[in-house]
């Protein structure tokens, strides 16, 4: 069996901390044993067997010989056992390998225990106290002195583990209910103390590796050792916004962006900078970039030809995260204000100048968050011709071929479009018939992700096309062009616009627009049910209305 590199969970310090909210979807394929590869001909096989012995034997024995029980149970299948584990010398792998199998286990616990399934709650429970005591000694013997908080931590969590494996074997001789029920609530108490104790533990051992890499990153001016550590730290922020949280309070913004400001190590730039995206999905993390300047370093990055593209792409994706318009605390980066145009004149530059999609999409995510960061920068694309930037772009494939980069250009349009003379320029550069392109946007791989932002893409344009048609122009030039046919389609036709609500708003609000200017455009019937009623109607006529296949 391996276990994927995914399996150890984004959620799992979440899932220490709340034991009972493991996201769905998590399970086991096999485990991967790296440090016993074929060399077998130069270790002694009993040595290996030996090595490989302190691994398997205690947890492995009792969950065979003692705790699984001999049974055609559907889920039986299921059960956890890590034959083996992390190579020597990899605490950081051992944490959370074994980690996500005890927080597993815990989750399944309390599953059974809400199904009244004591024998394999039990099983289960001991089970637990394997795994337990395996992730304890293991990375006892693995990592650096242990403190006495540590300790303490530790020995709280194996008497509890012992505690609910004692209580739930009582269960199993208990025939009343009254009592049983009553034994219930006891297990449950156990178990969500026995889920902070290993939270508690967990977080430490987490904080103590993560203090170890950014000391590391911090003293070292060997570029091999910066280059592996940064690795390591980037490896962790894939693991969820818990580890992300750690790093930020441990000092690892401060440490990469050291790295950002010496010459010595640019060709880490890019490695530093993609962590650094990685740790800002936190406010910890943005506080902490902040605290050091790091806005003004990635200005200078982006500013600064003589960088790479590939620097300077990722200076682009940290600044898009550091001003997501989903992130409430982004919104109050009173620096990034100082630095604004700076930054918005060398993001249209490197959209401008992009040899790849991925680069385009980087700079132009970042664009369009800022257009909802601050108004100002709305003024400063129509100033740098923005909108013939990003209208040339799209037809350029090898920089605009997904939905998600043709998201990006027209949430930009959309902010732009609140501008009077916006609606001059897109007309000048024949935006309209790109806008009237988007709303026919369609997923080509049919996944949720693409579905949804194709869907955005349908509600933006039609947003656009709203704005702008408050010039007359732009609604005559928008007639001309069949919107108002196409939107008439997404209102009617749910399969057009995936069955989206938004969408629906979105085409029936242009199509109110449209129809204020040129009504001749619109069938009597159209007239009648679309644009005359008020908008909730529309809206409940349309979001109700079955397709003929007839």
């Amino acid at each position: 069996m391996k276990m994927g590199p995914d399996r150890c969970g984004q959620a799992l310090l979440q899932i220490g901390i709340n034991m009972m909210a493991l996201p769905g979807g998590r399970h086991m394929d096999s485990i991967s044993l790296p440090g016993q590869r074929l060399h077998l001909m130069q270790v002694d096989s009993v040595q290996r067997w030996m090595e490989d012995l302190k691994l398997m034997t205690e947890c492995e024995c009792m969950c065979i010989l003692q705790a699984k029980p001999i049974s055609l149970e559907e889920d039986t299948q299921g059960d956890l056992i890590l034959a083996g584990g992390p190579g020597p010398g990899d605490p950081l792998q051992l944490l959370l390998k074994r980690g996500w199998v005890v927080s597993t286990e815990l989750r399944r616990i309390g599953q059974k225990l809400a199904q009244d399934r004591w024998a394999r709650v039990h099983s289960m429970s001991v089970r637990l106290t394997c795994h337990a005591r395996s992730m304890v000694s293991e990375y006892s013997a693995v990592s650096r002195s242990s403190s006495q908080e540590m300790g303490q931590i530790e020995k709280l969590l194996m008497e509890k583990c012992s505690e609910l494996s004692a209580i739930t074997e009582r269960c199993l001789q208990v025939e009343n209910e009254h009592v049983l029920k009553s034994m219930k609530a006891c297990v449950s108490e156990t178990l969500s103390t026995l889920g902070q104790h290993f939270g508690q533990l967990l977080e430490l051992a987490l904080t103590r590796e993560v203090q170890a890499l950014v000391r590391k990153i911090d003293a070292s001016d060997n570029i091999y050792i910066t280059e592996s550590t940064t690795g390591n730290l980037f490896s962790l922020t894939q693991e969820g916004a818990p580890l992300c949280r750690i790093i930020a309070k441990e000092g690892g913004v401060v440490a990469l962006f050291k790295v950002c400001r010496q010459d010595s190590f640019r060709c880490l730039y890019p490695q530093a900078l993609r962590t650094l995206a990685s740790i800002c999905c936190v406010e910890e993390g943005v506080h902490q970039l902040e605290k050091v300047d790091g806005v003004l370093c990635l200005a200078d990055i982006l500013t600064d030809d003589s960088h790479s593209e590939a620097t300077r792409a990722e200076a682009a994706a940290v600044v898009a995260q550091v001003t997501s318009p989903h992130l409430p605390f982004t919104q109050h980066l009173s620096s990034f204000l100082e630095s604004m145009e700076e930054i918005v004149t060398a993001l249209v530059k490197l959209c401008q100048e992009a040899s790849s999609g991925e680069v385009f999409l980087l700079a132009s995510a970042a664009l369009a968050n800022i257009t909802f960061f601050d108004t100002m920068a709305c003024e400063m694309l129509l100033q740098l011709n923005a909108i013939r930037v990003l209208l040339e772009a799209c037809s350029d494939k090898q920089r605009v071929d997904t939905p998600y980069t043709r998201d990006q250009i027209v949430t930009i349009l959309a902010n732009m479009s609140v501008l009077e003379q916006c609606a001059s320029d897109i007309i000048q550069e024949n935006g309209i018939q790109l806008i009237m392109g988007m709303l026919s946007e369609k997923p080509r791989s049919g996944t949720p992700a693409e579905v949804a932002a194709c869907e955005r893409v349908q509600q933006k344009a039609a947003v656009t096309l709203a704005r702008l048609s408050r010039d007359p122009e732009v609604a005559r030039e928008a007639v001309r062009l069949s919107c108002m046919s196409r939107l008439i389609e997404l209102c009617r036709s749910p399969s057009e616009r995936n069955s989206s609500d938004a969408v629906l708003v979105a085409c029936l609000a242009a199509l109110r627009r449209l129809a204020g200017v040129c009504p001749e455009g619109l069938q009597e019937s159209d007239f009648q049910q679309l644009v005359q009623p008020r908008l909730v109607d529309s809206f409940l006529l349309c979001s109700n209305m079955e397709e003929s296949f007839v």
